[in-house]
């Protein structure tokens, strides 16, 4: 009969650690970004949080650190190409490496589309797929040049499906979905990994008003396999699996994380 291996087991648990990594997560002061910072450094990797309010990224650094795990802040605006080069060049220049990046800067803005303001569709474009590519560019060039490096892009339902209202935000985590796939279609022969997550939906800051309305959130306990709302802490294990070694044969995968939304009519 087979018999279990001890040695065996404790290499597929090496399989998702991340000591000795550094990832640099996007818009991560908060909610899901900062959920994903936590999940990383328990799993043992360096966490570069990143956003625009310095006192923001300063109070989450703290939070990090007074939990025992090391957090540094690079502060830049993803929609502006020309500062994301510079910090993330003088960062790799000064401190070290990148080898994880999490895309997860991103905004939504509900309008009915005959009345969506031609503006803030190209910000929505702008933060959830220019701000990711520029990010994913500017990393991945000193990826390329080391032979490896893991990007997740942070998608959506939304990438799959539409729902009334959100129509631009929608369009932008289709693109999101199929910049992941071209990301890894240019970069897996260099020894990148790109894939994206895509949640359902989750109960977090930014969907703070749909959680309390009570409709909405009957209609998701309906819509949803699994009856609810997602948890925070669902999420991290999807991110340290594309994150780490357990996933090195993974490239151009959109993830789901929905419950099962995106199974069913």
């Amino acid at each position: 009969m087979p018999q279990l291996r001890g040695g065996a087991v404790q290499k597929g648990i090496e399989l998702f650690d991340l000591s000795g990594k550094r990832a640099l997560i996007t818009g991560s002061s908060q909610g899901i970004g900062f959920s994903l910072a936590q999940a990383l450094a328990a799993a043992g990797a360096e966490i570069v949080l990143n956003g625009r309010d310095a006192e923001k990224l300063a109070t989450a650094a703290g939070l990090l650190s007074a939990a025992g795990m090391s957090a540094q802040t690079l502060l830049f605006d993803t929609t502006d190409a020309r500062a994301v080069r510079a910090a993330i060049d003088a960062f790799e220049q000064s401190t070290g490496p990148i080898d994880i990046l999490v895309n997860n800067a991103g905004m939504q803005h509900r309008a009915p589309l005959e009345e969506f303001e031609p503006d803030m569709f190209e910000l929505l474009m702008r933060t959830n797929v220019s701000g990711a590519f520029n990010v994913g560019q500017a990393v991945a060039r000193h990826m390329i040049a080391r032979g490896r490096g893991k990007i997740i892009n942070i998608a959506s339902i939304q990438t799959a499906l539409a729902r009334p209202g959100i129509a631009p935000y929608t369009a932008s985590k289709g693109a999101l979905g199929n910049l992941t796939k071209g990301m890894a279609t240019d970069w897996a022969r260099h020894g990148l990994a790109v894939n994206a997550i895509a949640p359902g939906y989750f109960d977090t800051p930014l969907n703070a008003a749909l959680v309390a309305d009570t409709e909405f959130s009957s209609w998701i306990g309906r819509r949803t396999p699994a009856g609810r709302w997602g948890r925070l802490e669902e999420l991290t294990g999807a991110c340290i699996f594309l994150a780490s070694d357990a996933s090195s044969y993974v490239n151009g995968h959109i993830l789901y994380v929905d419950g099962g939304m995106s199974a069913c009519l």
